[in-house]
């Protein structure tokens, strides 16, 4: 069984509301052959927790505009792991030394990727090329 076509929709709406706010390396990957909780995991990053939760705010913010109501969240007053749980999706936005020390891409390294538009990492790989 592989993601609902909402889920694929509500995780690129996610991954643009991220991206919006300049979230790095923003991944979407499907976990619903894993757990039957939720389809996808939303990841990104942030420099600091100020943007993390610039980020948290605009995901919410775009995703209740469509009509998705987050169920739970999770380390917003940390604002060094954010998890903001929508049912068919979870997003992490979490900062750059947390997601490597944690690593979810390796721990969900088995399960495939969702193809995100290009331009959701766009700023990244300028930023790179800089």
């Amino acid at each position: 069984m592989s993601a609902t076509p909402r889920a694929i929709e509500v995780a690129i709406a996610a991954a643009e509301a991220a991206s919006d706010k300049l979230a790095q390396d923003i991944v979407a990957i499907d976990v619903s052959d894993q757990l039957v909780i939720t389809d996808i995991f939303v990841i990104c990053s942030g420099n600091n927790e100020r943007q993390v939760k610039a980020i948290v705010d605009e995901v919410e913010k775009q995703l209740h505009q469509i009509g998705v109501r987050r169920i739970r969240r999770e380390g917003h007053a940390e604002g060094r792991w954010v998890l903001l749980d929508f049912g068919d999706i979870v997003v992490h936005v979490q900062l750059a030394e947390e997601r490597v020390f944690y690593d979810l891409e390796r721990l969900w390294g088995d399960c495939p990727s969702v193809e995100l538009p290009q331009a959701v990492n766009q700023h990244t790989a300028a930023a790179q090329d800089a």
